[in-house]
């Protein structure tokens, strides 16, 4: 019984050092995401940022501005945002931890590894120092890929928290909302080919967060504005698209003589991209805006479809190519934010001093040395991830890794494809996801190096203690220390082999 002592000692020591370790990584892991935010000394903004905040005091619904984050934004409003920077920097320190988890990859050192590659080569501490929707457009891929495709390995009440952290991100923002849509569809045409490997119960949890985040923004929306109706602003969005692309010039030059639209007196005028149409100094102002040329934009957008169907499908395959490619980091936040400025004077005067005092308001971030980095590991990443997902399905059958590489290839695919047809390209829509195949390429590293091959948990089902498993689930160095028993009965040590 010595060395069944001794293996006792040793492994109690190591469970004492992992719980160290796990503090450490609970700890450091959000105030590195949080890294940005803190230098600055305010939360980063970004032009679309006073749209969601404006929300809760305008009280009526805006183009592309959900008011289910414009709510998550107010609840922060008294912590001058802090509130919900934290709530970001400890969503995304979970999430990462229950993707390593379920994964096979639950030791604190390796937890804080991946968090501190991803911090110093993605856009991820970006994200998350940042008031907008995306950092939970990345979460919830993550999120919506433990509901599916590990439904045994989490808690109810882990799932309860997947769940809802996966509805608000479909609430959050149309896009997020057709990416997780777009995977679900994926999975169920999928599934049959799996061999079991995505069951029906995941499937059918991770398809009901769409239905949960539609129905949550149509709640908000009511209880905000007093009208059960979904986001406006998708013809206008996606008319800037064919505006940008030259279909829409092409329009009016086929239909001016025939049909009375408001722009054709304008037609030979149209700016050339669509924030400039949308957002800049534009005819758009003249016509009156959004309520009074979204009739009119509608009409264009869908007959456009109709009428240049081969040009529509060059364009939105041009323009997905083009947005896989723009990945870099800073979009939106190095630039002048009138608007946003504007809104936190009218409505949050108290906040006006520190907002300005903040180094993004002073003019002191300059992306160009940061992306020198990001971009390129954010491109390799997405290469080697479907390079992960192409051997993974060659080999057969499909392993956690395999799985997560597919569904993260496909999010980017699917991400690029919806930006680049309705908005058309920008750099801020690739980052938004780009970091998921660096996390991809990095758990694979550590599972090539470590000699593990898909060392995912065994399903809860296969352990008869409940509170066993999640002890399993928290660290490898638990299962170790609660089967020191069942080691010396199997005549495992070595004093005994002889």
């Amino acid at each position: 019984m010595g060395g069944s002592h001794i293996s006792t000692q040793i492994l109690r020591a190591r469970t004492a050092a992992n719980a160290w370790s796990a503090w450490i990584a609970a700890i450091a892991i959000p105030l590195m995401l949080l890294a940005p935010a803190l230098w600055n000394g305010y939360p980063l903004l970004q032009w679309d940022t006073g749209g969601y905040l404006a929300r809760w005091y305008e009280g009526y619904l805006v183009p592309s501005r959900s008011t289910t984050f414009g709510l998550y934004l107010h609840f922060g409003e008294d912590s001058s945002f802090w509130i919900n920077l934290g709530i970001n920097g400890l969503a995304t320190l979970w999430i990462l931890q229950l993707t390593l988890r379920v994964l096979g990859q639950s030791q604190p050192l390796r937890l804080l590894s991946v968090s501190l590659a991803l911090v110093l080569t993605t856009s991820l501490p970006w994200l998350a120092s940042t008031l907008l929707t995306d950092i939970f457009a990345g979460l919830s891929v993550l999120a919506l890929f433990i509901l599916v495709a590990h439904p045994e390995r989490t808690s109810i009440a882990e799932k309860c928290l997947l769940f809802g952290l996966t509805a608000f991100a479909a609430a959050s923002h149309s896009a997020s909302l057709a990416v997780l849509l777009g995977l679900c569809c994926t999975g169920w045409i999928a599934r049959p080919f799996l061999r079991g490997r995505i069951s029906v119960s995941g499937l059918t949890q991770g398809s009901l967060t769409v239905v949960a985040g539609a129905a949550l923004l149509l709640s908000t929306n009511f209880a905000l504005s007093g009208k059960v109706a979904w986001t406006p602003g998708g013809y206008g969005v996606a008319f800037g698209r064919m505006l940008q692309d030259g279909i829409v010039a092409q329009y009016l030059r086929d239909h001016c003589p025939k049909q009375s639209f408001k722009l054709c007196p304008y037609r030979d005028r149209l700016p050339a991209t669509a924030d400039q149409f949308l957002w800049g100094n534009s005819m758009f102002n003249t016509l009156g805006r959004f309520q009074g040329l979204n009739d009119e934009m509608g009409f264009i957008v869908l007959h456009s479809l109709v009428e240049y169907p081969a040009w529509q499908a060059k364009a939105a395959l041009t323009g997905t190519a083009r947005q896989l490619a723009q990945v870099a980091t800073g979009e939106g936040t190095n630039t002048w934010l009138g608007h946003t400025y504007g809104i936190i004077e009218r409505f949050l005067p108290a906040q006006v001093k520190p907002m300005r005092a903040a180094q993004q308001q002073r003019w002191h971030f300059d992306f160009t040395a940061i992306n020198r980095i990001h971009v390129p590991v954010a491109l390799a990443s997405m290469l080697i991830a479907v390079i992960l997902f192409g051997h993974g399905v060659l080999r057969r059958p499909f392993d956690d890794l395999t799985l997560l590489a597919g569904m993260v290839s496909f999010a980017l695919l699917g991400n690029a494809f919806i930006c680049a047809a309705i908005s058309g390209p920008h750099d801020r829509y690739g980052a938004r996801l780009a970091w998921l195949a660096t996390m991809v390429v990095l758990i694979a590293a550590i599972r090539h190096f470590t000699g593990g091959d898909d060392r995912s948990l065994p399903p809860r089902q296969e352990v008869g203690d409940a509170r066993l498993v999640d002890l399993v689930a928290d660290g490898a160095h638990v299962v170790a220390v609660r089967n020191v028993e069942h080691l010396g009965a199997r005549n495992d040590f070595p004093e005994r082999g002889g």
